[in-house]
């Protein structure tokens, strides 16, 4: 990731065939100090409610978010989510961009990205899977009947 640009990015399918983004965003450390983080955003048309987001510093650990797909959509146009995750859009230098944050116990990381690589990334996963189609395809007599046979208490 050293002396890559923000933006810089791949749309592209997985390995294992799921469709993925890899985005260099920036975390925000103060007003003027930027730090270079590698996403890598993540879709299974198997759970289409959510986003796998991996982020990666440079020599650093790597974390794992899962975040709610329209969550993440409508932060990209208006504020979105509560608690552990929020993003809103914000504008840098002339582009669109949004900030996304990430809070965990007592320790909050702020990130910024590009929205126009996103944006187009999560319409083709609605084109995958649109909204309100999440769960269209849960055999709800399977799953009713599950809950009815699960474990039962013994009355003497």
């Amino acid at each position: 990731m050293s002396g890559n640009q923000p933006d810089r990015q791949a749309r592209r399918i997985a390995s294992d065939g799921r469709p993925e983004l890899v985005l260099d965003i920036e975390r925000v450390l103060d007003l003027a100090t930027r730090q270079a983080v590698r996403a890598k955003f993540r879709f299974d048309p198997d759970a289409p409610w959510v986003v796998s987001v991996e982020l990666a510093i440079e020599g650093g650990p790597r974390v794992l978010w899962r975040i709610g797909r329209d969550l993440l959509h409508q932060g990209l146009s208006s504020v979105s989510g509560l608690g552990d995750v929020r993003i809103w859009p914000s504008h840098s230098a002339d582009r669109a961009t949004a900030r996304l944050q990430l809070t965990s116990r007592d320790t909050a990381a702020l990130f910024e990205l590009s929205v126009p690589p996103l944006a187009e990334w999560l319409a083709y996963t609605y084109e995958l899977v649109p909204a309100g189609d999440e769960l269209s395809e849960i055999d709800w007599n399977a799953a009713t009947a599950g809950l009815l046979q699960g474990p039962r208490a013994h009355c003497d």
